[in-house]
């Protein structure tokens, strides 16, 4: 269209407050017209995403079945070999997948050999064409500045909630430690991917705050996940109630109406999902999807590649393909 939504980092809490309580209906069509002038609705990227280093972390994230602390069934895996990562990237680009992400279960980047191998993973991929993306915990400007180099594209550091209600859920690192580690990035020049997760036991407003954190960034993130807890047994928060899926649609329908420029990207909680939910999600302005060949996101369930492809065949949908202009 010739014409667009504002772009805006002056967004309120009180503005946002007032789109997210919208009357579902009506929120749902705002952020579809507003999605249909910023993206082609007819295209999801399609990412996926490998545990590079799984289980063993320090950190205590109530929701996280990685933790060393819970006892879950969840095996610790060392790094894998770099050329096992590059097969799995490749076979992700020949699935359908634009973008390969890697997860490593750490605290904090450290300068040592597997950071070294890491580097050359982001190399590898980057030689296949795909967007590279890496999630690996908490990192200088320094190292930012080394995988940027070896040719990172985006990078992961979700703030999980709101400011207010973080303590709650995660005590081994702060709030503030998240956004360090986001403007890290930026100064580095790699594009940011930072969402959060619902289902923590947060209220409306917890999950407004952390919309306007985004919102309200000098640049938003041109990748916002929207989470649904995925309960792993084991965990503080594994009782948690099941998350409804209307209240996904609104926190991805007010995410693409305050962030009109950034992929928003239904990420976990899908298995759990129908596919006529999925479809109202890429209503309200979903374009990605995260996918993994074993069936899993990280270390929880998820739908295989060939299920997400049949849905979005179903949908009139396409994977979306690598755009070297792309933010």
């Amino acid at each position: 269209m010739d014409t667009k939504t504002t772009l805006r980092n002056n967004w309120t809490k009180e503005e946002i407050e007032e789109i997210y309580h919208l009357p579902l209906m009506e929120l749902i069509y705002k952020a579809a017209t507003v999605h249909r002038e910023w993206h082609d609705p007819s295209e999801v990227q399609i990412s996926t995403l490998l545990s590079i280093k799984t289980g063993g972390c320090p950190e205590d994230c109530s929701y996280c079945g990685q933790a060393a602390r819970y006892h879950t069934d969840i095996k610790v895996q060392a790094l894998l070999p770099t050329e096992t990562v590059i097969a799995h990237a490749q076979k992700a680009k020949d699935s359908g997948s634009s973008r390969f992400c890697m997860a490593a279960a750490w605290r904090e980047v450290r300068n040592n050999r597997d950071f070294d191998r890491v580097i050359d993973m982001v190399k590898g991929v980057n030689d296949l064409g795909l967007e590279v993306c890496c999630t690996l915990g908490m990192l200088t400007e320094e190292q930012a500045i080394r995988l940027q180099e070896a040719g990172l594209y985006a990078y992961n550091h979700n703030l999980d909630t709101s400011e207010q209600y973080y303590e709650e859920i995660i005590s081994t690192r702060t709030f503030d430690n998240r956004i360090n580690t986001i403007n890290n990035v930026r100064k580095a020049g790699i594009t940011v991917c930072s969402g959060g997760i619902i289902g923590l036991g947060e209220t409306h407003r917890d999950r407004i705050s952390m919309l306007l954190t985004l919102a309200t960034m000098p640049k938003h993130p041109e990748s916002v996940p929207i989470n649904a807890l995925a309960r792993v047994a084991g965990t503080p928060l594994a009782d948690n109630e099941k998350v409804d899926t209307w209240e996904m649609v609104r926190m991805i329908a007010t995410a693409r109406i305050v962030m009109p420029s950034s992929m928003v990207r239904l990420s976990a909680g899908r298995i759990e999902m129908t596919e006529t939910e999925q479809a109202w999600c890429f209503m309200a302005g979903a374009n990605s999807i995260f996918t993994g060949e074993r069936e899993t996101l990280l270390v929880t369930p998820n739908p295989g590649v060939s299920e997400d492809m049949q849905m979005l065949q179903t949908l009139g949908l396409k994977p979306m393909m690598k755009k070297e202009t792309c933010c």
